[in-house]
């Protein structure tokens, strides 16, 4: 899967970065490097499925998809 990131140079330094297509998926760093490491981690968790919230009604299937 590829996800574009944006990173920005922050007025306290290091940088900021986020992701557009994810709204409010957003990380930060002291690097570019750490910047993207972390963006990557919230990424990872932005997309978790979260089976505790899932409700369905009676017959339903589910399936996983690899990206």
């Amino acid at each position: 899967m590829k996800i574009k990131i944006v990173l920005e140079t922050s007025e306290d330094g290091g940088y900021t970065v986020f992701v557009p297509s994810l709204p409010g998926c957003i990380s930060e760093g002291e690097t570019k490097e750490e910047a993207v490491a972390n963006i990557t981690k919230a990424i990872e968790l932005y997309i978790e499925p979260v089976d505790d919230e899932m409700s369905f009604n009676e017959g339903f299937e589910t399936k996983e998809l690899v990206l």
